[in-house]
């Protein structure tokens, strides 16, 4: 059990320039810091909130990854699993269940779904054409249920044997299709309110593992891409929304009026909100390198909550809007 924290940031440090989605009066919060490479954040119906601890096996001593669990009553953040399968994007759907991205760097490399009530997980999905999936990043859920996830390759041992960095879609049957084969490199994602567009946040960083300082890379694509998203669940690129190049953008979310929420790396580091058009609304600075932003649980007391990862720490902010539900 780690014992509870609470780190409130000056409202100075929060930068806005449209108050109705931030208020000047607005702290961020620190609720957790003893992770290693936090990432995913999700909400479940109780409050609790749930964070994959990323753990680079090398560098960190060879530790499995973890699942934390920060519990808004105690406010102490205590480890629901380990090993977590390397786990990343994760959220929660409409019964509940916990839906968890797995990486690669001894990680599952598939899409799990955990029942809480039970504690038992189902794989649904380990393979794409008889091969296993490069490393699942993250991971969201349209209107129906179906599950759309990104498969990049950041680090880890293991060959890669898909074709493409691509985006997938996991249909109520348990179907795997690739819907995106042309973004890049997909990290983050998510899906419109009115279902039309998919949002995906190109982070390629021009290799598939660790680099020596003395051997850099040449960065590919970094934007968030915008793709018309048709009733099937088929995904046609449409336009670059913003380019961030030379930042790397990576988790992102939507809130009720479509706004973008999106982590950014780099010079500007924070969470950076966007018209779907691609103005920039407001601009929230973090303290670490930000991995992630969600909402939390739509139709609770968190719904206008955003939740963000970065660097070794868990974060929340209050904003003047409410996360777009999901299922």
């Amino acid at each position: 059990m780690i014992s509870a924290m609470l780190v409130v940031f000056a409202p100075a440090l929060l930068l806005t320039q449209d108050p109705s989605i931030v208020a000047p009066g607005a702290t961020l919060e620190r609720l957790f810091g003893d992770g290693f490479f936090t990432e995913g954040p999700a909400q479940a119906p109780d409050g609790s909130v749930y964070f994959s601890d990323i753990t680079f096996v090398r560098t960190s001593g060879y530790q499995a990854g973890h699942i934390w669990r920060w519990d808004p009553r105690t406010k102490a953040t205590a480890v629901f699993r380990s090993p977590s399968g390397m786990s990343n994007g994760m959220v929660f759907d409409a019964q509940g269940r916990l839906v968890v991205a797995e990486g690669a760097g001894f990680g599952g490399r598939r899409i799990t779904r955990t029942d809480m009530k039970t504690g038992k997980s189902v794989i649904v999905a380990g393979l794409f054409n008889g091969h296993p999936f490069n490393s699942p990043n993250d991971l969201v859920l349209d209107a129906r249920g179906r599950i759309y996830f990104t498969d990049p390759r950041y680090s880890g041992w293991e060959p890669i044997e898909q074709p493409v960095q691509g985006v997938y879609r996991i249909d109520l049957d348990g179907r795997v299709s690739l819907i995106v084969a042309n973004a890049g490199k997909p990290n983050g994602i998510a899906v419109s309110p009115d279902q039309a567009t998919l949002y995906v946040a190109a982070h390629d960083d021009g290799a598939f593992g660790e680099l020596a300082p003395e051997t850099p890379a040449a960065p590919g694509r970094m934007a968030l891409l915008a793709y018309d998203l048709a009733p099937d669940g088929s995904a046609k690129f449409r336009r670059t929304v913003v380019d961030f190049s030379p930042a790397g953008p990576d988790g992102i979310g939507v809130d009720r009026d479509g706004n973008i929420y999106c982590a950014v790396q780099g010079e500007r580091q924070g969470i950076r909100v966007y018209s779907p058009a691609g103005k920039e609304l407001a601009y929230i600075p973090t303290p670490e390198s930000p991995t992630n932003v969600k909402f939390g649980w739509a139709g609770g007391p968190d719904a206008q909550t955003l939740f963000i990862t970065a660097g070794k720490s868990l974060y929340r902010v209050r904003v003047e809007r409410s996360g777009y539900p999901g299922p």
